[in-house]
């Protein structure tokens, strides 16, 4: 039954088929026998895992496993520092995931709290009020102003019914319904003989006939959709999981090799031996990286919150980076969702209205130059007529915000009038015929002058046919040049009437009207929208828009906001006839889809992510909801977004504009770069202690650090100088590179080759001054505290090296990240401490060093800096010579 298409048929076909009669309703005894059929009108509830379990899964990583059986060795062998620390991360870590995936659960519990709770119907001829849950199909629902829809019903009648259904749609404008079936392939969003449940009725009454209850609804149609559908990693955490593995495989081999090595070629106590390896495994994984990324992703999240952009999740903030494609809805966020009167087409001229919105600045112009309603007549009829015949008012607030209170259309019709050069009197109206969608026009007998008028207002084709037809002709025209434009018409006119008429009526409006002319009406884009977009396509970043609007409308919209080629557009209905193929094809190839539905939205995801597209989709509806959660990142609404869509999305636009979302990728690849950056610095602290391990057990030597002195400078770098890092702005050019490869790896080779080199020139110094030092005699206290402080100072100035990937660090930014000497001050300090305050000596296993044996530490540092920018002089250089070289073929082939 709930399968059915209910729109096409007419509405005694439908109560013959639910077998329920207009005056009577479902008898009680039936409504029982159906709830037992259909089940109750609520929304299902999808399986939940009990919390610990939710929370147990999130260890279950490769690198969590190696760092478990790390902790569990060093508590066998005594030392709980390193276990507190290991499982404090691990811990952590685990936390941050159970947060995220909470997150889709209340997404669905929000669409849930959107049903209705009662509902009057009628049941064995009798009106009665029952739960909403216990709707069945065939009920005959009475609908008033003000009650929101407890369920899918087609209307079997209605009264000047208008329903707000952007919760479902998006669209801002409420529905005028009817009764009239409609063509087999009317979409959705053109379903007038419809209402769905979570709607809500704006104005009117009507009786629906239930069609639809509970998961067959389309709002049960979307909570299924949300829970099906797959919620993609961001690239950060799939580049993270593979590089996890790959370390966690090569510490695993390397240990078990070290441990044979040094079990069978040398001299090691067991304990001894195991200490050691367990020192190479902390020192290889970089336990403080996580932390450390966490820590700058919500700087991030600051930043970008500061900029009117919330992120709900942290990797959501580095997804910006990679973003290729943006979806937008139009309403409210490349436009500014105010309907502005732009124009007035008169027979003799067309007059242009500056100022957009509702406030009443602005004036009106012809030709350029300022127009006097004195030297207009028929411009100040036009005027008088459209400020009559009109229920709106305009209304200030506190803040000096303009507002409207009524219809949009109406609301600018009055605003226009206002930045004429005189006040427009709204004449005393005798008589009225109200709006209603059947007719299409509102109209009003007016006393002026000692004359009586009918003044109308309403769509131009209905207007035409009240005037003469030598007129149409001329008229016609108009309206097909301003329509092609996307803009809404709506026209006025004007009848003489015997003064004796007291009273008008449908009759008095069939003919001898004098058309006035028509008001052109558009949802202004804003601004600076257009200079946003300008931005994304120089970042290589495709913006489609995707609306509900009529295709002309969209194609004009999409030509003023410099989006598609002003000709090429796709509507909903053609994208449902495609297959796979084609419409990912569609996809690709369209930047402007109108006519949408519901489900064309997640269709548009999966079809650009299939071809490796990176997509952000912004919503504000409940049907956005399933499109937002399964897009890479889902941006919603902070204005007019529905809670369902906020809880679906990652990020939430506080100002609903779309330069917010051009400044949020800014932000998200600032943070993206800072983040490879910081891995830059992190590793070849790890490797460089690995290293040393490493070689001290291939050749049987004494180990240089215990694994606390290691699992010390793993810690301190990371939660000082690595952070300073993620303060490091944008660099010159970010915003004119395209977006990165969601498949490329988190290291490429060069960040490597950075890597390796870095490490051997710590690392090798490091062993070199060892050696140096212990042929001279050095007790094994005071080396073990030279090569720690050797290791913090080299990490310490090798942090300037990695501020920039190619520049030199010593340019003209480099005073401009305050942090970075900020946390090398307290380093510094904290490594004075540690060489100099007993407790620490004791806790670290350090000793105090006499001023002259700083100079090695330092030494080391200083060689480790100039190395590195030396190299980074060369590699610029070879890019310079590998770019020539290029330019040099081109020019020659």
């Amino acid at each position: 039954m709930t399968e059915e298409r209910w729109f096409d048929e007419e509405i005694m076909d439908i109560l013959d088929k639910q077998a329920v009669r207009l005056g009577e309703g479902l008898r009680q005894d039936e409504a029982i026998h159906r709830l037992e059929v259909w089940g109750h009108n609520e929304l299902p509830e999808g399986k939940r895992e009990p919390a610990i379990i939710k929370f147990l899964k999130h260890f279950h990583d490769v690198l969590i496993y190696v760092l478990l059986a790390a902790a569990i060795i060093t508590v066998v062998l005594g030392h709980y520092i390193d276990t507190i620390v290991i499982l404090a991360v691990v811990v952590i870590n685990a936390a941050i995931g159970y947060i995220q995936q909470n997150k889709a659960e209340k997404a669905l519990d929000s669409i849930r709290d959107m049903l209705s709770i009662k509902a009057a119907v009628l049941r064995s001829g009798k009106r009665i009020e029952i739960l909403a849950t216990e709707l069945v199909p065939g009920d005959l629902v009475y609908l008033r102003a003000g009650d929101k829809v407890p369920a899918d019903m087609r209307l079997a009648e209605e009264a000047n019914l208008l329903v707000e259904e952007s919760s479902l749609t998006g669209e801002s404008e409420a529905v005028e319904k009817q009764t009239d079936k409609l063509p087999a392939d009317t979409v959705l969003g053109d379903r007038t003989n419809m209402v769905f449940a979570g709607t809500s009725i704006a104005s009117g009454s009507g009786i629906g006939i239930v069609t639809a209850t509970g998961g067959s609804t389309e709002l049960g149609k979307i909570s299924s959709a949300m829970e099906s559908v797959e919620k993609l990693q961001t690239p950060l955490l799939k580049q993270t999981a593979q590089f996890g593995k790959r370390i966690s495989m090569i510490i695993v081999l390397c240990a078990i090799g070290m441990f044979f090595i040094g079990y069978s070629f040398h001299d090691y106590a067991t304990a001894e031996l195991l200490l050691a390896i367990i020192g190479l495994t902390v020192a290889a994984i970089p336990e403080g990286l996580p932390a450390v990324l966490s820590i700058i992703l919500a700087l991030g999240v600051q930043t970008m919150a500061g900029k009117n952009a919330i992120v709900r999740n942290l990797p959501s903030v580095e997804t910006l980076g990679a973003v290729t494609v943006i979806c937008s809805d139009k309403t409210g966020t490349l436009t500014k969702n105010e309907m502005t009167a732009t124009s007035v087409i008169l027979s003799d001229g067309e007059i242009q209205a500056s100022g957009v919105g509702y406030s009443p600045e602005g004036t009106l112009k012809l030709n350029g130059k300022k127009v006097y309603l004195t030297d207009h007549p028929r411009l100040m009829k036009f005027l008088s007529c459209v400020k009559t015949v009109n229920d709106a008012h305009l209304l200030k607030d506190a803040k000096g915000n303009w507002a409207v209170s009524g219809g949009a259309t109406e609301g600018c019709l009055l605003t226009l009038v206002e930045k004429a050069d005189q006040s427009v009197e709204k004449l005393p109206v005798l008589s009225k015929i109200p709006f209603d969608s059947s007719y299409k026009y509102m109209a009003a007998l007016v006393e002026e002058q000692g004359s009586k008028w009918i003044y109308v207002k309403g769509a131009p084709e209905k207007l035409l046919k009240m005037v003469p037809e030598k007129e149409h002709v001329e008229w016609e025209a108009k309206i097909a040049e301003h329509a092609k434009r996307g803009e809404r018409l709506l026209g006025a006119a004007v009848k003489q009437v015997d003064y004796h008429i007291d009273e008008i009526g449908h009759e008095d409006m069939e003919s001898g009207f004098e058309f006035l002319g028509l008001a052109g009406i558009i949802d202004p884009p804003r601004e600076e929208v257009i200079e946003s977009i300008a931005q994304c396509k120089q970042a290589g970043i495709r913006v489609k828009m995707i609306t509900g609007d009529h295709k002309e409308t969209a194609v004009a919209i999409g030509s003023q906001l410099g989006i598609g080629d002003g000709l090429k557009a796709i509507e909903g209905r053609e994208l449902d006839g495609l297959n796979s193929r084609e419409l990912e094809a569609a996809a690709l190839e369209y930047d402007i889809f109108a006519r949408t539905s519901p489900t064309n939205k997640l269709q548009l995801v999966e079809a650009l992510q299939a071809q490796g597209q990176v997509c952000a989709m912004t919503g504000d509806g409940v049907n956005d909801a399933p499109a937002l959660k399964r897009a890479d990142i889902g941006i919603a609404m902070g204005i007019k977004g529905t809670e369902v869509s906020k809880e679906a999305a990652e990020m939430v636009l506080v100002d609903d504009n779309f330069s917010t979302i051009v400044n949020a990728v800014k932000e998200g690849r600032r943070v993206y770069d800072n983040l490879k950056k910081t891995i830059l610095f992190i590793l070849p602290t790890n490797v460089s202690e690995g290293l040393l391990i490493f070689v001290s057990i291939l050749f049987g030597t004494t180990i240089p650090l215990t694994p606390v002195q290691i699992l010390w400078v793993n810690m301190i770098t990371a939660v000082t100088i690595s952070l300073a890092i993620a303060f490091e702005k944008l660099e010159p050019g970010t915003m004119e590179r395209p977006p990165r490869k969601a498949q490329s790896p988190l290291l490429s080779g060069y960040y490597i080759f950075r890597i390796v080199f870095a490490s051997t020139i710590i690392g090798g110094g490091i062993l070199w001054m060892n050696s140096v030092l212990e042929s001279r005699g050095y007790e094994q206290g005071i080396l073990q505290t030279m090569t720690l402080q050797a290791l913090v100072i080299s990490q310490l100035l090798y942090l300037f090296n990695c501020r920039s990937e190619r520049r030199f660090a010593l340019n003209r930014d480099f005073f401009s990240n305050k942090a970075a000497f900020i946390v090398s001050v307290i380093l510094l300090v904290v490594q004075l401490a540690v060489t100099y305050v007993p407790f620490m000596n004791i806790l670290l296993g350090t000793e105090p060093i006499a001023l002259g044996y700083w100079v090695w530490p330092l030494l080391i540092g200083l060689s480790v800096f100039i190395i590195v920018e030396l190299e980074k002089w060369l590699m610029r250089s070879m890019e310079r010579v590998g770019k020539r070289s290029k330019t040099n073929q081109t020019k020659h082939g």
